[in-house]
């Protein structure tokens, strides 16, 4: 009999996002015999699906393990958020780490990056590691192309990290974090060194949830960030469950980003989106980083084209005319109400100074006061029983 068969196949199209907020990096350093075909003439590449990797040459049938740990991270990143646009750079390991090669991603990127990961998964975590790559995320920031760094590096002991945070380390987040089941765990098990085992790390997940939520969104969001891994652990392979609660406490008071379960919700969950900065600062946490970088680069968009521009002065009084001053704040307001409307900022106001002397000084100086979205990390709930309600 005369049939006809077809078969649905998934072509793995690239998903379109609105945007940039979803703009990302992924950086790993491997030997250099083992760095895939794809990235040894060119040390970073634009990478849209699984498939592009693996064209490149990171599958997870190689013969390195780190190749495969990185095209596990990869395919982490696209299953929690299959839109996310990302540049991935693979360099040659070297004994001294300056990080300057997130500045090289960041740079072929044409600074579009918001959000890089850098899996060093052989490692020890210092606290210079912090500083070096805070310094080089703050340099890029004065070449306006800011972006918030997560950091994976080797975790000896879970019970024997530094505390490391500190003033000033905000574009820092160090994630410990580790799957206790299924692939992660798999790579983890496999990993040759017995003796000094590399971490595996879930920095590809943490990426995919970061590059998903909106700039003002925590991570740690229960209701909107399952994490999708079942056994949570950290990078020197303890689960999650097996940790002393006080321990676990510990880890998050030194501002530690790893994956927690909650009784009742199914899954794991990030514990909280801490950057490595004061716990004080208002850019504790990575969603007040990004809602600011947002800002800056949208203020920057709209007011460049005004450089060189003219003011009007009031001949009589020596003040900026009203008509000037309005004029510059509807063009700073712009972004910031575009912003407004998104949920991304609560409100804002800009100020212009009139008696500013601008015929002296060819400066303006412009106020802009954010307000910012909440978060709700603790609920208290008061139950009891009564005669009557």
């Amino acid at each position: 009999m005369n049939t006809l068969t077809i078969e649905r196949q998934n072509g793995n199209i690239p998903k379109s996002v609105a945007g940039e907020d979803h703009v990302s990096g992924l950086i790993a350093y491997l030997p250099e015999a083992e760095i895939p075909t794809g990235f040894k003439t060119e040390h970073v590449q634009p990478v849209s699906t699984i498939d592009a990797a693996e064209k490149l040459g990171i599958t997870d049938k190689a013969d390195s393990w780190g190749v495969k740990v990185l095209h596990y991270q990869l395919t982490e990143a696209f299953r929690v958020n299959p839109g996310i646009s990302l540049y991935v750079g693979v360099f040659t390991k070297t004994d001294s780490y300056k990080f300057t090669e997130i500045k090289t991603v960041q740079n072929y990127s044409g600074g579009r990056i918001r959000q890089m990961a850098v899996w060093c998964g052989d490692k020890k975590f210092t606290a210079d590691d912090v500083t070096t790559i805070q310094g080089v995320a703050d340099a890029l920031d004065t070449e306006n192309a800011p972006l918030s760094v997560l950091y994976a590096p080797k975790v000896e002991s879970i019970s024997a990290l530094p505390d490391v945070a500190g003033a000033n380390q905000c574009r820092v987040s160090v994630i410990i974090a580790q799957a206790g089941s299924g692939t992660g765990a798999d790579l983890y098990a496999d990993e040759a060194n017995v003796e000094a085992k590399s971490s595996v790390s879930a920095i590809g997940v943490v990426l995919g949830l970061l590059s998903a939520a909106a700039v003002h969104q925590s991570i740690g969001w229960v209701k909107n960030f399952p994490t999708g891994v079942n056994v949570p652990a950290f990078g020197d392979g303890t689960l999650y469950r097996n940790l002393d609660k006080a321990l676990v406490e510990q880890l998050d008071n030194d501002r530690y980003i790893f994956f927690v379960t909650h009784i009742g919700q199914a899954g794991s969950y990030v514990n909280d989106s801490h950057t490595m900065d004061s716990a004080t600062s208002d850019y504790a946490m990575i969603e007040n980083v990004r809602t600011m970088d947002k800002a800056v680069r949208g203020i920057r968009t709209y007011l460049i084209p005004e450089l060189g521009g003219n003011i009007y002065i009031d001949a009589e009084t020596g003040k900026m005319q009203s008509y000037s001053i309005s004029h510059l704040e509807t063009t700073a307001n712009k972004a910031l109400e575009d912003m407004e409307k998104a949920g991304e900022l609560s409100g804002y106001k800009v100020e212009i100074d009139p008696e500013q002397d601008v015929l002296s000084t060819s400066m303006v100086e412009i106020v802009i006061r954010q307000v910012a979205v909440g978060v709700m990390r603790k609920i208290k709930v008061k139950i009891g029983f009564a005669k009557t309600v």
